[in-house]
């Protein structure tokens, strides 16, 4: 048969099924014309149900050829969405289109290294410009969160406790370091923080966005988990299989991290981090200090990174952060740093000679804020 003939049967019986679809109302109404009086009305025809809608389904995650959730690929964590609840939102924990719109544009402007005002020292500061920031690290999320912290739900880190002997002399050793180090008196090249020696910096967890290299590659294995980040050089190594923690006393820049999936999530566990300066978040004490990190995958594109600390002899109570990380598809580079191959000879050199002439550092006032001076963690 032509399909010339095939198009005309077609037209015919289109036409044909719609002659019958208006005959069917007409023949009722025939039947109920000629019906006799307190005759009972005729029964309407049945009408099709309206469709429903599709349930909308939980996002399933691909899995692996082994069976897990299949969590591999690049990652890109920035946001500049700040850790902590900004005073200047009072005690909101999700702005509104307008709120957020003019949130984003305030942080964005604070955090852009193109700008050139408040004098020298923000220059300074602002030596690498925009051309070597991470731009997503200008946006906030979706969400409208005002922070990344979701508990306490005040959206701040909790209370620090009162410090021990020991740790107040560790403090206040470390409040030394930083003033000669900014003074640029160092006494010796490890009173250079880790970060500035190229041993770790935010290649440790918890994951968090800082101006540039806000990238993960995640890898998996049967019965391993491997996520490398970005900055510097860090892979950390997960076991998977339910082996026990290392003894306490062995310390690791990374930690210890044991893992395990509870459904579609990886969790992840950690201890046994060293003391060394920069090596727990905000100089927390590394006997004490644990994190519990969860990661989830939500959308082909995205992944949820959630993560709990806690230290009792550091904050009043554990806090927890959830930051959303977007698949990327680039290239992971190798990191590395050469400013500080002569810096670290030119800061030696130059502390030398200004001892020499009877210079002096300045003397730290309490304790320290943050890190203490000892890197950007």
């Amino acid at each position: 048969m032509t399909r010339r003939m095939l198009m005309s049967a077609a037209a015919a019986g289109c036409a044909l099924a719609v002659v019958g679809l208006l005959a069917v109302p007409v023949a009722g109404q025939a039947e109920r014309a000629g019906a006799p009086a307190g005759a009972p009305p005729a029964p309407k025809p049945a009408t099709q149900a309206p469709a429903r809608p599709a349930a909308t389904r939980p996002f399933a995650p691909p899995k692996t050829s082994w069976g897990d959730p299949d969590l591999q690929g690049i990652w890109n964590f920035a946001t500049s969405t700040p850790l902590e609840r900004p005073a200047a939102v009072g005690d909101k924990p999700v702005l509104s289109d307008a709120e957020a719109e003019q949130f984003e544009e305030q942080l964005a402007f604070n955090l852009t290294r193109d700008r050139r005002d408040g004098g020298n020292a923000a220059d300074v500061a602002r030596a690498y410009n925009e051309h070597w920031m991470d731009p997503r690290r200008l946006e906030i999320l979706s969400d409208r969160r005002t922070s990344l912290i979701v508990d306490p739900p005040d959206g701040r880190i909790p209370p620090l406790v009162p410090l021990s002997p020991e740790r107040q002399k560790a403090a206040q050793e470390a409040a030394a370091r930083a003033a000669r180090f900014n003074a640029g008196m160092p006494l010796g090249h490890e009173e250079m923080t880790p970060p500035m020696r190229g041993i770790i910096r935010t290649d440790l967890p918890p994951y968090l966005g800082t101006i540039y290299n806000n990238t993960a590659h995640i890898f998996q294995s049967p019965g391993y988990v491997v996520i490398v980040q970005e900055m510097i050089h860090s892979a950390r190594i997960i076991p998977m299989d339910g082996r026990p923690h290392i003894n306490q006393g062995l310390k690791q820049w990374l930690g210890d991290t044991r893992g395990r999936w509870e459904g579609n999530t990886l969790v992840l566990e950690t201890r046994n981090f060293r003391p060394d300066r920069g090596a727990v978040y905000r100089n927390a004490n590394p006997d004490t200090f644990r994190i519990v990190e969860r990661l989830t995958r939500t959308a082909p594109e995205t992944l949820t990174y959630e993560f709990t600390i806690s230290d009792p002899t550091t904050w009043t109570r554990p806090w927890t952060a959830m930051v959303p990380w977007a698949k990327i598809n680039e290239q992971l580079y190798e990191y590395t740093t050469h400013e500080d191959n002569y810096d670290l000879v030119h800061l030696l050199v130059g502390a030398r000679v200004r001892e020499a002439r009877g210079e002096k550092p300045p003397e730290p006032a309490g304790r320290p804020a943050g890190g203490g001076g000892d890197g950007d963690r």
